[in-house]
């Protein structure tokens, strides 16, 4: 009996048409459903009298978006559990991760959300705003149903191994000092930040190739072209990425005057905090990377890369030309988000303004195959109130291969006179530092990864802003390592980061 519930998403709609026809009144409830407790039991018991049928639909594991770890059972398990409780009638996996789609296929007369969406403020992920207007939208209403409140996510964090052992200890740890709702009171403290990002703007073009072997003759690897697409990188992912967080933002980099860069770049930025500059002679940056298709439960294999960039610097015209921007803005931020990729923008006389007027700087100074043992972050700069850099990044300015990581961060930061310093370490773990503060050790939030390109950018422009809020180390590296967890999960820079999912994520593993 409890199987028969169990409708596919694709064929149910079709169903609730038919008990609508019999005048039915349809109840639903949507959720997660993770850990059945007696918080669900009470929930759904009490909507339930609300009708003539009780639907529950069910967000698919591959949509969840509630950190490592979750959901910790499969969407057979969770579907199978609801099902058994003889108060539900059916219940649909829907393979969408909010709930407007679920909402669609039942139609119901009455839509039940626990008591605590009655202020829709309360809202982490703000789409309920949008439930509701799709279940009135169907002639539907809400209603707020639970008289005993438990959290599957307190109760998994704190008896089932759903997180890595270092990853639930650390945020156990943190959990004492920062709960969910202060995490996210910090958040949203940088909505009113005024930000200026100068970053070499580059574009990643990802060409996917179905490898059909070796040639005969050469032995070169031959391969079917398949697509391709063209994404924001460099200091123009870290726009992206910031606009999730406040709309406080202007953008200065350069440019060529290529007919397609235009058109791609006003997708983007807004004519208002557009401060980029158009060179003519200048080269507009171009990575691209010949890929293999993304094969489930794989990291993105990556055959070779090309690169288009000018082999000399911009002309002092345009040098005098960025410089005139930057100081026509710098006295209205409270932030500077620099990032030195190597390749051509920043010049010695650009550093020098930058490093002697921005009000609050932070510096990711980057090695990469263009600049490599030439763009070094302690021969560059002197001074930064906080920065980010990659293991080869801090070997190369120390200038040693085996070192200890973290006496050699703290040496680099004490050079550059910064507060915050991040180190990071990939699959290892995540240093910070912050002056009269206890270092931070963070693991890796997320180890199923898709692609690297691009996680620190994503890093770099959450802990920028935690940098601007002043926030203990502890706090800012974990929002910093959310970041990096959503950014693995996406071809290079395909999408920014979502302000909501990490929320969502970083409150629920807080939850102790």
């Amino acid at each position: 009996m409890p199987l028969e519930k169990i409708l596919p998403f694709e064929s149910a709609s079709a169903v609730f048409e038919s008990l609508r026809a019999q005048g039915k009144k349809i109840v639903q409830c949507h959720g997660t459903f993770d850990l059945i407790h007696p918080g669900h039991i009470f929930h759904l018991e009490e909507a339930r009298v609300l009708g003539d049928v009780l639907v529950v639909t069910l967000t698919a594991a591959k949509q969840v978006n509630k950190g490592p770890g979750r959901p910790y059972f499969n969407d057979q398990i969770r579907a199978r559990n609801l099902a058994a409780l003889a108060c539900v009638d059916y219940v649909v996996v829907v393979p969408f991760a909010a709930a407007v789609e679920a909402i669609e296929c039942v139609r119901p007369n009455v839509y039940c959300k626990g008591k605590d969406y009655e202020n829709p403020d309360d809202d982490v992920t703000g789409n309920f705003r949008d439930d509701v207007a799709t279940v009135e939208r169907f002639g539907g209403e809400v209603r707020y149903v639970g008289s005993v409140v438990f959290s599957s996510t307190k109760l998994l964090n704190q008896n089932f191994d759903s997180l890595d052992p270092q990853v639930k200890e650390f945020c156990k740890t943190l959990s004492a000092d920062c709960s969910p709702d202060d995490l996210r009171e910090s958040v949203e403290s940088f909505t009113s930040l005024k930000v200026l990002i100068i970053g070499d703007t580059i574009f990643d073009r990802y060409s996917f190739l179905k490898v059909q072997g070796l040639t005969s003759k050469n032995r070169i690897i031959s391969g079917r072209f398949l697509q391709e697409e063209t994404q924001c990188g460099g200091a123009l992912a870290v726009y992206r990425h910031v606009k999730q967080f406040t709309n406080h933002v202007r953008f200065i980099s350069l440019v060529g005057t290529e007919p397609w860069v235009d058109p791609l770049l006003a997708e983007f930025v807004s004519p208002q905090e557009d401060m980029v500059v158009r060179e003519e002679q200048f080269t507009t940056i171009i990575k691209q990377r010949f890929v293999e298709p993304l094969n489930e439960g794989k990291e993105l294999s990556k055959l070779f890369a090309v690169n288009y960039i000018d082999a000399d610097p911009p002309s002092k015209a345009t040098e005098d030309l960025v410089a005139a921007r930057i100081s026509g803005v710098m006295d209205q931020v409270d932030v500077v988000l620099l990032l030195d990729f190597g390749h051509g923008l920043l010049q010695p006389g650009i550093r020098k303004l930058i490093q002697e007027t921005a009000p609050l700087l932070v510096l990711n100074c980057q090695t990469n195959s263009n600049n490599h043992g030439f763009n070094i972050i302690s021969r560059q700069y002197e001074r930064a109130d906080a920065f980010t850099l990659d293991e080869q990044e801090l070997m190369l300015s120390c200038a040693h291969r085996h070192i200890d990581f973290r006496n050699e961060l703290d040496t680099l930061r004490r050079h550059l006179h910064s507060s915050y310093a991040w180190l990071t370490r990939g699959a290892v773990q995540t240093i910070g530092l912050k002056d009269g503060q206890e270092s931070c050790l963070c693991p890796p939030l997320e180890n199923e990864v898709i692609d690297t390109i691009g996680a620190g950018d994503a890093f770099f422009s959450v802990v920028a802003l935690a940098t601007a809020r002043k926030l203990s180390i502890s706090v800012a590296t974990f929002l910093g390592q959310l970041a990096g967890a959503q950014a693995v999960k996406i071809i290079g820079n395909a999408a920014p980061i979502s302000k909501q999912k990490l929320l969502k994520s970083g409150m629920t593993l807080l939850n102790f």
